[in-house]
């Protein structure tokens, strides 16, 4: 199957709606939101590029910045349009080239979703590279990657309880690749699994990051190691308990042994 289709199906098929308001895709959009925040100056110009449905530049323009969101899939678009609670612009487009946007145009640019569906380096490094060219001297860049150890943590954390996916010969194929190689290729017998992406090592986001002249300032966990937590629903259901566990990943964040082991991490940068 031609790889850019496979993306393109599986985000023109709604892949993401409702993905971060469900299970422990609400740490990750909490995290992600309280990185953000660290980070983004106040009032700004953001490009939210491969945006989705709009999830974070609906928030981002409640919070009064000036949104505009680019995603690969025109259903997406269609639906971010439609479910605005405040007004930013969609456009539909690939991350690889911003013809849209001028030189030095924006304060931020978001890459939350493009770098890890794109298995060739050069693509990564050319959407990088479009990413710099529009940002402001000084701009940040927040880019998020997928951990090459992602399939196989979720997959042990799991093991023996819900399923024994490792026993299975093609899931353990995949997962072999993803770790020796970060390619993630999705079987055909698992059709509901992320499409083609590359998985990335923390440190190698970041050389990437910098190979295209970006200034790293860190690679953050999301997720971090709190998600390897049982019952994990029930916890973050509890105030008490839910606020421990985002106290647990700010505690370890800065800690490079444990990045790998969050499913995505979040790369910060300055042009």
């Amino acid at each position: 199957m031609n790889g850019n289709r496979e993306i393109y199906d599986f985000y023109e098929n709604g892949a993401e709606i409702g993905r971060l308001e469900r299970g422990i895709g609400k740490l990750e959009a909490m995290r992600t939101k309280e990185l953000l925040l660290r980070w983004l100056p106040n009032s700004c110009t953001i490009y939210d590029i491969g945006g989705g449905i709009g999830y974070y530049a609906d928030w981002l323009a409640g919070m009064g910045h000036t949104v505009t969101m680019l995603e690969l899939a025109p259903s997406a678009v269609e639906y971010a349009k439609k479910h605005q609670t405040a007004p930013f612009t969609t456009l539909v487009g690939d991350a690889r080239k911003l013809d849209a946007f001028q030189d030095a145009s924006a304060d931020a640019v978001l890459l939350l979703g493009p770098l890890y569906h794109l298995l060739n380096r050069e693509d990564r490094l050319q959407t990088l590279r479009e990413a710099y060219r529009v940002l402001a001297p000084g701009g940040v860049l927040a880019a998020a990657g997928i951990s090459a150890f992602s399939s196989l943590t979720w997959a042990l954390t799991v093991y023996g309880l819900k399923n024994d996916f490792l026993d299975d010969p093609i899931y353990y194929h995949m997962v072999s690749g993803e770790v020796k190689t970060g390619a993630h290729h999705r079987p055909k017998e698992y059709p509901n699994f992320i499409a083609q992406a590359y998985f990335h090592r923390p440190e190698e986001l970041a050389q990437e990051i910098r190979d295209t002249g970006f200034s790293v300032e860190g690679v953050f966990p999301l997720e971090g190691c709190a998600w390897l937590t049982p019952c994990f629903e029930e916890k973050w259901a509890n105030p008490s308990s839910q606020q421990r566990l985002m106290e647990i990943i700010r505690l370890t964040e800065n800690d490079p042994s444990l990045l790998g082991i969050s499913p995505h991490f979040l790369c910060i940068a300055k042009k």
